[in-house]
């Protein structure tokens, strides 16, 4: 009998280690796609700060940058009633609908790249859309004397944080060099190498006074600096952007790429489990919280913001050791 109640002992010692494991904060992040560089590199951050927290997190890519991918990934991150969920959207407008479900079923929801969105607890910027927007500006500036033409890169027409970059650094360059004057708008293809292309091969072809291409999305600058060489426009035509250093690295060497900012994308992987981890344990969120990798923060309580500046500048000082960090 002693040996039997010993068993029960030890077994119930072990089912109650057990509840306490599948106790721990879950959470499911929520990208634009997954598969490309900057988006391995944000999962990175993911696992390790994950790993450091004792949190059970992942990150969903979904296998293109369509909207309805991301609006599904969150339907089933609410079915499995995970504690927090975590987005960076391609479409705001059609993220809101599953994300007020998520909150009505009482799921934290924590957003990155997403300054309009409603439906959040918080949304957090490594960068302020006006100072990364006027900054690829200045640069083009900087690298172009001469008047003509650029053209404007976002990784589609729904998301919501490319197109502030955009529209800052429309506004800054109409201010400040007139003489430069953009090629039609803006072209949603940020987000795909061949596309980004594709798209520069024709405008090359039917502008020949182009300087630049400003390429807001990671995959923008480099389809683009692929179509400026191919062309043999290295040094006439300006390409920058934010870009994976790993990925363009070979390319700033060679002078295609002309530089451009990013901030760290594992960084905002692990902002996303600490922030997530601090309001599942009810912490609040307000001026002077200081919030790891973020930094003290001001943040803006009636929006529902947190912006920070934490740029990079890439360029061919930086390049090598910025990818030998695994951006």
């Amino acid at each position: 009998m002693k040996r039997l109640t010993g068993l029960v002992s030890a077994l119930a010692l072990t089912v109650g280690m057990a509840s306490t494991a599948v106790a721990e904060t879950s959470m499911g992040i929520v990208v634009k796609i997954g598969g490309i560089p900057w988006f391995n590199a944000m999962e990175d951050g993911i696992a390790r700060r994950a790993a450091e927290l004792g949190v059970d997190a992942e990150m969903i890519g979904p296998v293109s940058a369509d909207p309805a991918l991301q609006v599904q990934a969150i339907e089933d991150l609410i079915a499995k009633g995970v504690d927090v969920i975590g987005v960076v959207p391609n479409d705001e407008a059609a993220l809101e609908p599953v994300l007020k479900k998520a909150r009505d079923a009482g799921i934290i929801v924590i957003s990155h790249e997403g300054p309009g969105l409603e439906n959040v607890d918080w949304n957090f910027e490594l960068a302020s859309a006006e100072g990364f927007g006027e900054a690829h500006a200045k640069l083009l500036s900087d690298k172009t004397e001469e008047g003509g033409s650029y053209a404007v890169y976002v990784g589609s027409l729904t998301v919501p944080l490319h197109n502030a970059w955009a529209d800052a650094a429309i506004a800054w360059m109409d201010e400040n060099r007139p003489d430069l004057k953009i090629v039609g708008d803006r072209y949603g293809v940020a987000e795909n190498v061949d596309d980004s292309r594709s798209t520069a091969l024709d405008l090359i072809a039917a502008n020949p006074d182009l300087k630049g291409f400003l390429a807001f999305g990671s995959q923008g600058p480099i389809g683009a600096g692929r179509a400026v060489e191919e062309r043999r426009k290295t040094g006439e035509i300006q390409v920058m952007g934010p870009f994976s250093p790993g990925q363009g690295r070979k390319m700033i060497h060679s002078g295609v790429l002309t530089g451009g900012y990013m901030w760290n994308p594992a960084q905002a992987g692990e902002v996303f489990v600490t922030l997530g981890e601090m309001l599942v344990k009810g912490e609040k969120i307000e001026s002077g919280t200081d919030i790891p990798g973020l930094g003290v923060v001001e943040p803006d309580v009636e929006g529902r913001d947190i912006i920070t500046d934490n740029l990079l500048e890439i360029n061919a000082e930086t390049v090598d050791d910025l990818a030998e960090k695994g951006l």
